[in-house]
């Protein structure tokens, strides 16, 4: 290859290199967001048939009468457990985007500093452009990471129901 191509070729292939990784990152994002709604929908056709059955079993009008106010409720706190999840998942997720977007800027600087110093242009003037530039960037991904590594792990709403049940806070017949 030729010495004034190579510089725009490695240029070209760094770029190129940053865009697939962040594309990999936003379908990952998207996967993890694929996953709840899949998880939410199961959980909430599950509720459905339970409610169902139990409405099927129900011999009394008391307890019929009873019967939407004590879905109501439920379904409420079950929405609030699903939005508690939701907030887990997002912080996750981002704080996940944040940092791959951060190694794969970092690869991207390396790899463009390298092409840059190859082509016959010194990098040790860039270096520190480059370290002022990332500074606040690096400093905010940091934070966001380990925020969420202390944050608590949501607990799934189907566990959280199962529990309730196992401790008798299901309906009285």
């Amino acid at each position: 290859m030729s010495g004034k191509t190579e510089l725009p070729l490695s240029l070209f292939k760094a770029n190129i290199e940053l865009q697939t990784r962040i594309n990999r990152l936003a379908q990952q994002g998207g996967q993890q967001w694929l996953d709840l709604s899949n998880r939410l929908l199961g959980d909430g056709i599950a509720e459905s048939n339970a409610e169902i059955e139990e409405l099927l079993k129900t011999e009394d009008w008391q307890t019929l009468a009873t019967l939407p106010a004590e879905s109501f409720w439920r379904q409420l706190q079950q929405r609030f457990g699903d939005s508690q999840a939701a907030v887990q998942i997002a912080v996750s997720a981002q704080t996940a985007f944040a940092n791959g977007l951060q190694e794969a800027l970092r690869a991207w600087q390396k790899e463009t500093a390298e092409a840059l110093g190859s082509g016959g242009i010194p990098g040790a003037p860039f270096a520190d452009a480059w370290e002022k530039m990332f500074a606040p960037w690096e400093q905010l991904f940091q934070a966001a990471a380990s925020a969420s590594a202390d944050a608590p792990e949501p607990e799934p709403a189907a566990a959280a129901a199962a529990k309730k049940a196992a401790k008798g806070g299901g309906r009285g017949k």
